[in-house]
């Protein structure tokens, strides 16, 4: 029974170290954000082809416009190079 009691408690200590370790959880950008940064994305890494998204971009990769948008996010919006 004692070891019983030593499994309950080592459990729960377990649950409060994961409790405390675990980063809070990551909160979603708002719609307007999105559209703002999707606007710039797009001014920044012209389509090929207009209207065809398939055709990929005139300058720039995909990881290249991945990591210019999140750059949007975390600067809320606000892009140094304007957009050019």
């Amino acid at each position: 029974m004692v070891l019983g009691w030593k499994v309950v408690a080592g459990a729960i200590g377990v649950l409060c170290v994961q409790a405390v370790i675990t980063p809070d959880r990551a909160w979603a950008i708002t719609a307007e954000l999105a559209r703002t940064c999707k606007a710039l994305t797009t001014k920044q890494f012209p389509p090929r082809e207009v209207a065809n998204p398939a055709a990929g971009s005139a300058k720039g990769s995909g990881r290249d416009q991945t990591a210019y948008f999140n750059k949007c996010v975390a600067n809320n919006g606000k892009m140094d190079d304007g957009g050019k």
